[in-house]
């Protein structure tokens, strides 16, 4: 692996921006992308209110209610963007729809492909953070069975004071306490977190044969924009959305989708989760599009993550530490939004505990930004490379390859 920094390109890249298309990758999320469409609506005022610059959105018409449209006045350029979420909830839904009997077997399989192929143990040498993300479904389930076995045990205790065979009847209380507590998850998110890591694992790093094919779309999606007459293209993926954002762009250069006098293309991951995945034995694919993404000259990958957020595997290079570094890499260049810097103390006392909206972060305000600002990087006038060009990666990065699957030549040579 090259010790040199990320170059950025001065080809294409340092083009002014008047007319952008994002595509936003959301993470592991049932919900209708109006949710992210009011989250910007909302975040962009607040930080262009404490940025000083303008922003404003309307709909963007034959989207499908899956987009916006932006203009903005920033750094005194005016600029109009196109963001898109390309959506995949109907797939997290889908996989979302089982009952408590095949939730507790999936934390059993889960458990199992994690620990047996030794990526929980090579996990937990990142950041403890994620790990502990992804065993607190499991411990707090297992918590949710003791009690519920608990209340049997005492019911039934009480039914033999009045007959000994009516002692088992105690166990039919089991299904309604554990009803009780799935019915209230949305304060405490362990069956949708079960879910989420259930999904990555049912494979075992592989992505589900639904996945590939929507995944095929956002890849035409993003073809498409590309031999149009935006400025830049730019795709950003968050949480789980940046592996997929990996594996679509790599897809895309591989087929030759890149055209040489097109739009400039940037990637922009945030939040990333990628080693849950590329640390899984099937997960050859992703490894390998780790590896074709972090040579390209074809595009500008950041990659921003911020130690504050306990859900991400902050400052981790995501090519690196899963072992697909070769001499010919250059990307992405790894940045640190810093929460404990650009949000002021008292922002950062009411979020600091407040680990899945720490998490959308990047996505939202800022009270005293620093050179990450959402806003700016989608609707300003600098592309993503420009904008990026005088930062050096995070001293605090980690990138020693850590996965269980690291490659024993250099990919340059492959």
């Amino acid at each position: 692996m090259s010790d040199a920094p990320a170059t950025l390109e001065t080809t294409r890249s340092d083009r002014a921006v008047r007319r952008r298309t994002v595509f936003y990758i959301p993470g592991f999320d049932p919900f209708h992308p109006r949710r992210y469409r009011e989250l910007y609506r909302k975040e962009g005022a607040a930080q262009a209110a404490i940025s000083g610059y303008e922003l404003t959105q309307a709909p963007l018409p034959g989207s499908g209610g899956v987009g916006w449209a932006v203009q903005a006045d920033i750094e005194g350029e005016r600029t109009e963007a196109e963001i898109r979420v390309l959506v995949w909830a109907d797939i997290v839904k889908a996989s979302m729809g089982t009952g408590i009997a095949r939730t507790y077997l999936d934390l059993c399989r889960t458990a199992w492909t994690y620990i047996a192929s030794g990526a929980l143990g090579r996990l937990m040498r990142l950041r403890k953070g994620p790990v502990i993300a992804a065993l607190y479904p499991v411990a707090v389930l297992l918590g949710q069975l003791l009690i519920a076995c608990t209340v049997a045990v005492g019911i039934g205790a009480l039914l033999s004071l009045v007959a000994a065979p009516l002692a088992w009847l105690g166990v039919l209380a089991i299904p309604p306490v554990l009803m009780w507590f799935r019915k209230h998850d949305n304060r405490i998110f362990a069956y949708y977190l079960m879910h989420d890591y259930a999904f990555t694992a049912q494979y075992r790093g592989a992505n589900p044969p639904a996945l590939e094919a929507r995944m095929a779309q956002f890849r035409e999606s993003i073809e498409d924009a590309l031999r149009g007459d935006a400025d830049e293209v730019l795709v950003v993926g968050h949480s789980s959305g940046a592996h997929i954002g990996v594996s679509v762009l790599a897809d895309l250069i591989r087929g030759g989708g890149v055209p040489p006098e097109g739009p400039t293309l940037s990637f922009l991951s945030l939040g990333q989760v990628i080693p849950m995945v590329s640390f899984l034995p099937d997960a050859e694919r992703l490894r390998e599009d780790l590896r074709v993404l972090s040579q390209q000259g074809e595009m500008t990958w950041i990659d921003v993550t911020a130690p504050g957020d306990g859900c991400a595997f902050a400052l981790c290079d995501p090519v690196a530490v899963s072992g697909m570094a070769g001499s010919g890499k250059r990307w992405p260049l790894v940045l640190s939004a810093a929460f404990t810097q650009t949000l002021s103390p008292e922002r950062w006392s009411a979020l600091r505990w407040r680990f899945f909206r720490l998490h959308f972060q990047y996505l939202c305000a800022f009270d005293r930004p620093g050179d990450y600002d959402y806003f700016r990087i989608t609707a300003g006038p600098r592309t993503l490379a420009a904008r990026f060009a005088h930062r050096a990666p995070s001293a605090s990065r980690i990138e020693i390859p850590v996965s269980p699957h690291i490659r024993r030549r250099d990919p340059q040579t492959a």
